[in-house]
């Protein structure tokens, strides 16, 4: 286990656990994680865990997690049941491009007991289909907007709710997007105030972001 430590109290300290970022990890080093969550009955959510990287970890260790292939991510231990519980958080996005950063952020909400909404594919390209759903995002407390390309959906989002607004810019997009800086930059110069960006394609941070927020209008 040399030169593994995890922070298992980090969710008393902070509010939110720790999650195991995979893509820089072997396998090995990931099953060892594992087996030390085991050890103590400890939950764990694993992030950035490619299918062929969750495919070479041992046999052994599949039974025991939840994996999703679209978000990358992996659960260790129960899963609450959230169909009955009202979703205090929208995940809203501009094109279906966007779906693993977006699934990201629900399975890291819902690993946290959050419940969220997904309104996936309303960017403004076809303005409609964001009006359309605007009434019920609005029921939401939190949104988070996830775009690519020039990332104009959490501006316009800004400009039409008074919710808090947490921008996920992504690195969908060619040429001067150029891996998501433009959605970066432009999220960052928005003109509607208030707007709060995330790094690129960071849908892990952002759903921990609405997760403190949360419990800080709970705790008031």
């Amino acid at each position: 286990m040399s030169g593994i430590i995890i922070d298992f109290e980090r969710k008393q300290r902070c509010g939110v656990e720790e999650a195991i970022l995979c893509s820089s990890k072997s396998p090995l080093q990931i099953e060892q994680i594992i087996q030390m969550a085991l050890e103590r009955d400890a939950r764990m959510l694993f992030t950035r865990l490619s299918l062929e990287k969750w495919q070479s970890l041992s046999p052994t260790f599949h039974p025991k997690l939840s994996y999703c292939s679209v978000s990358e991510t992996a659960i260790l231990g129960t899963i609450t049941d959230l169909k009955q519980q009202e979703s205090p958080i929208a995940i809203v996005s501009g094109g279906s491009s966007d779906t693993n950063i977006c699934h990201e952020i629900l399975r890291t909400l819902n690993y946290h007991g959050v419940s969220a909404s997904l309104y996936e594919d309303v960017g403004v390209s076809a303005l409609w289909r964001l009006t359309n759903a605007l009434e019920d995002i609005n029921k939401a407390k939190i949104i988070i907007a996830v775009a690519g390309m020039e990332a104009a959906l959490p501006t316009v989002l800004a400009g039409l709710t008074p919710r808090p607004i947490i921008a996920v810019p992504t690195s969908v997009g060619y040429g001067v997007s150029n891996g998501g800086e433009l959605a970066l930059h432009s999220c960052l110069g928005s003109c509607a105030a208030g707007v709060m960006t995330m790094n690129i394609d960071n849908g892990f941070g952002a759903a921990c972001a609405a997760i403190k927020l949360l419990n800080s209008f709970q705790h008031n």
